[in-house]
């Protein structure tokens, strides 16, 4: 699991997993986090109450599939990107951690990356609501799944406005 420095992500114990040897961040992170923020950008201010994500899923350099929140919130970005995708041994570039539950009681994307037999999740950023903040990425690496977290993280949070949703879901959080 590897974690970059990031003035967003909260700070709390990490859990300690074992990182493939063949999953370790490649030159082309930042190009395929770039296409998920834009993919993003397309929804923004459209997916209340939830946040807008992107999800760009890629396999041995192609990209098989990109979504974005939908307007309204559901279906999330993951969700949308893994329909009827085979995504075994993929990697996944989210801009915000993959949910860990659903209010709907449907299942979360962390879940959805899992079965679908996702190798990697790169991540922007982490969730920054206290409630929900790291159950993805635990669910993610008890299954074993490779994570790297804080890619493009400021750029990120800013052109999806993340601190904006913060501050709407947690009222006086900085």
């Amino acid at each position: 699991m590897h974690f970059s420095a990031c003035p967003h992500q909260l700070r709390r114990t990490r859990p300690k997993v074992h990182v493939p040897v063949n999953a370790e961040p490649r030159m082309s992170d930042e190009h395929f986090m770039r296409q998920a923020i834009e993919v993003a950008l397309g929804n923004l201010g459209r997916t209340a109450p939830n946040p807008v994500v992107g999800c760009v899923i890629v396999k041995d350099g192609v990209v098989l599939a990109r979504a974005a929140t939908a307007p309204g919130g559901r279906p999330h970005a993951e969700e949308q990107a893994l329909a009827g995708l085979d995504a075994r041994g993929a990697t996944a570039y989210v801009t915000l951690e993959p949910c860990g539950e659903r209010s709907t009681g449907a299942a979360s994307c962390s879940l959805r990356l899992v079965e679908a037999g996702v190798a990697r999740v790169v991540i922007a950023c982490e969730d920054p609501s206290p409630f929900a903040s790291g159950q993805g990425i635990e669910r993610l690496s008890g299954a074993g799944v490779a994570i790297d977290s804080g890619t493009l993280c400021d750029e990120a949070w800013k052109a999806l406005e993340y601190q904006r949703w913060k501050e709407g879901v947690n009222p006086g959080c900085a």
